[in-house]
């Protein structure tokens, strides 16, 4: 192994590979319902964070903003697996629950705790970072819940239009695309590399990151080489779409062992193994004081999934057996909205405390308690 690999690193790796070649073994010899689920959720957590490592070692290379944008591309493609693979079954149920659960692991839970732990390690109580990104989020996020309300009270009142719900779906989804790509490329255009001065940032996205300037704007030697950063993302990358399906295969008979509901399954189980990239880097980036970083990460995730994922699947669908739209259960259009009033009401500012933090972990546990009695 590379020598640039920490000790944790060279027990993590072998680990993953092992659970990953575990589950193989219990998906091809039909073990029972609950150890195979159980393998393919951990693998599936483990490769997750094998993306999660590999593209915090490439952003070495890179600016915080493509960074961000590219560990949520890579760390997404458990949920579009398992959401592919779930509507191949008829899983409608799991798919939906896995991709809006995704949207409120992120906003809620993985940002909650980020925020918990970067404004216990900033020396006044407030965790700092650019105004621009939760902004940009909050908008494409409120885009998303527009159409999914607006469906929503045309399939409550029964109107004509309630009946032409999958075009609606398809037009919706080909609009937040459009949107999605004229925010996303003129970010990824702003965004200055690492050994960048403060100066060619300009603005408030430089002060941001000059905030953190030893950390985001020195000059450092990449740790792991490029062959093998770009490896380790092309591996991970491949079998998380094996794992996914092993995942989705046992999914079904394992929750019923278990006696707990699809709709937890899905938001809860899938989002939180899926969002193990964003769950380790955030969390990581936060503790080091990078603040930038890890609420890039984050929040590149909740915009991915909202504008880009979800419409994505729903255009995909139309050649599955199961059709993905953005007709959702009334209690999950409730919560979408309220998430994305909260999402801008906490990080619009630029700035987070503690407390705040812990809201989002409360609202997220509620959710999930919710779900249970689904």
């Amino acid at each position: 192994m590379p020598a640039g690999l920490t000790p944790i690193e060279r027990l993590f790796l072998p680990l993953v590979a092992v659970l990953t070649a575990l589950a193989g073994l219990a998906n091809y010899d039909s073990w029972a319902a609950v150890p195979r689920f159980a393998l393919a959720t951990f693998a599936l957590a483990g490769l997750a964070w094998v993306v999660s490592f590999a593209t915090e070692a490439l952003g070495e290379r890179l600016g915080p903003g493509v960074t961000g944008m590219l560990q949520s591309t890579l760390g997404n493609l458990p949920e579009l697996f398992v959401v592919i693979f779930a509507l191949k079954k008829a899983e409608l149920v799991v798919a939906q629950t896995a991709i809006i659960g995704s949207v409120f692991a992120n906003a809620l839970l993985v940002l909650g705790l980020v925020i918990v732990v970067g404004a216990r390690r900033s020396s006044d109580g407030l965790m700092r970072f650019s105004k621009r990104l939760p902004r940009d989020t909050a908008t494409l996020l409120q885009v998303t819940v527009f159409i999914i309300v607006l469906l929503g009270l045309s399939l409550a009142a029964h109107d004509p239009a309630s009946h032409h719900v999958k075009t609606i779906s398809a037009i919706g989804a080909g609009c937040l695309l459009i949107v999605y790509l004229t925010w996303v490329v003129p970010y990824l255009r702003s965004d200055t590399p690492p050994g960048a001065t403060d100066a060619s940032a300009g603005g408030e996205h430089g002060a941001a990151r000059g905030s953190h300037g030893a950390t985001l704007a020195g000059v450092h030697k990449p740790r792991l080489s490029l062959p093998f950063t770009l490896a380790l993302l092309a591996v991970a990358g491949g079998a998380s779409a094996f794992v996914s399906e092993w995942f989705v295969g046992a999914l079904a008979p394992a929750i019923k062992q278990l006696h707990i509901s699809q709709a937890f399954a899905g938001l809860v189980i899938v989002a939180i193994a899926g969002n193990a990239v964003e769950n380790t880097a955030g969390l990581a980036l936060a503790y080091k004081g990078r603040s930038d970083l890890a609420i890039s990460v984050v929040k590149n995730s909740i915009a991915q999934i909202a504008a880009f994922l979800f419409p994505l699947l729903v255009l995909i669908s139309f050649a599955l057996p199961t059709q993905l739209t953005f007709a959702l259960a009334p209690v999950y259009i409730g919560a979408l909205t309220l998430t994305a009033l909260v999402l801008w009401q906490v990080a619009g500012d630029g700035q987070a405390a503690e407390f705040e933090g812990w809201a989002l972990v409360a609202l997220y546990v509620i959710l999930a308690t919710l779900t249970l009695y689904e």
